[in-house]
């Protein structure tokens, strides 16, 4: 607020006082011009304060309102530029936004297509398993026959006990649980073809084997037993006496010697003397040219015997050892040892070589039809 001055009165001079009282009833009539001219001088001093005072509200309004204006055209442009970056970012926005959509659709086709992948590589692997169980069935299955086939030729049963417990085995590492049924399957089959005694034909051609060995040293009953030593004089003689002896010594020296001179014509007479009961008369007669075809003939019938056991023709092989038994009976002194041992094997590969029908894994091969047929 502006202050108005105080404008300085100037006093009014005054008349010297007068004596006379008429004189003074006049002086009131001249004063009011001189208030009237300071009322408006006053007025226009307040009118002239009043309009700088305006002057000056105008002139720092106008610089306010340039200073306004300044910083509305600094902030507009400032927001024009704010504006432009905005319209850039939003570009830019739009931009990477069809980016990020055209990479989300991508990505979701690939994640299709990966889904895809992931349910046809599902369907493979369950292919292929049921593919793995479908080859191990069948693989089982085409041994199993091989073996009953290699058991059916050789007339052993092992074959087809080791390819039992092979599948067995294999079944047992792969743990698959809809193939137990099989794996009860091939152990009930084996069980079965263990209880059956099949004829063990390694076992008996090595019997034939020795028995062939054994034709050339057995005797035979037209043949003398060879002379034996004076074995029993030796184990009866005494040794010599020594040299400063007696007359009792002389006397049993000569009495030992005696002794042994009768046991060896003893031995001698017996070597010429033999009495043995022949129950077929021919095999005394028998010479010895005719020992020795004798004796190839039995071979020969041992081999054939051999042969037919080989090639799981029992009827030949039990009519071959027949007449090889006939001919060790009635032509071989059976009181030897050796010839007692070649009618043993003969006899045991008689009674081994015989035909007994191998069971057949029909279970097995029912529950591996199960088993292939996803039963």
């Amino acid at each position: 607020m502006h202050t108005i001055p105080r404008v300085n009165e100037t006093p009014l001079p005054q008349d010297p006082p007068s004596a006379e009282p008429a004189l003074v009833s006049p002086a009131p009539q001249l004063a009011p011009a001189p208030r009237r001219n300071v009322g408006l001088l006053v007025v226009l001093i307040v009118f002239a304060l009043a309009l700088v005072a305006s002057l000056a509200i105008s002139v720092t309004s106008q610089r306010r309102v340039r200073v306004v204006e300044q910083e509305l055209a600094r902030r507009q442009q400032d927001t024009q530029g704010v504006a432009t970056e905005a319209r850039m970012m939003a570009k830019q926005s739009q931009d990477t936004a069809r980016e990020s959509a055209a990479k989300v659709a991508l990505l979701e086709a690939r994640l299709a297509e990966v889904a895809l992948q992931r349910t046809q590589l599902e369907e493979l692997i369950q292919s292929l398993s049921r593919s793995r169980d479908e080859n191990l069935v069948v693989d089982i299955e085409a041994g199993l026959r091989v073996a009953l086939q290699q058991s059916a030729i050789t007339g052993s049963a092992e074959p087809l006990v080791a390819a039992l417990k092979q599948a067995d085995e294999r079944l047992g590492r792969y743990s698959q649980p809809r193939l137990d049924g099989v794996r009860r399957a091939i152990a009930h089959d084996l069980d079965k073809v263990k209880a059956v005694g099949v004829a063990d034909i390694a076992a008996l051609t090595i019997r034939l084997d020795e028995a062939v060995r054994l034709v050339d040293e057995l005797p035979l009953l037209s043949q003398a037993p060879p002379r034996r030593e004076a074995v029993r004089a030796s184990a009866k003689a005494t040794p010599a006496a020594p040299a400063a002896s007696g007359p009792a010594s002389w006397w049993q020296s000569v009495t030992a010697g005696w002794q042994q001179g009768l046991d060896i014509v003893w031995d001698e007479v017996r070597s010429l003397v033999r009495v043995t009961r022949i129950e077929h008369p021919e095999a005394a007669l028998l010479a010895p040219e005719q020992a020795f075809f004798l004796r190839e003939n039995v071979k020969l019938r041992l081999l054939n015997a051999r042969l037919a056991l080989l090639s799981r023709q029992f009827d030949t092989t039990q009519a071959d050892l027949q007449a090889v038994q006939v001919m060790l009976d009635r032509y071989f002194d059976k009181s030897s040892r050796r010839t007692g041992v070649a009618i043993e094997l003969v006899r045991q590969v008689g009674a081994g070589a015989r035909n007994v029908a191998l069971p057949r894994p029909d279970g097995t091969f029912a529950a591996l039809t199960a088993a292939a047929a996803g039963r």
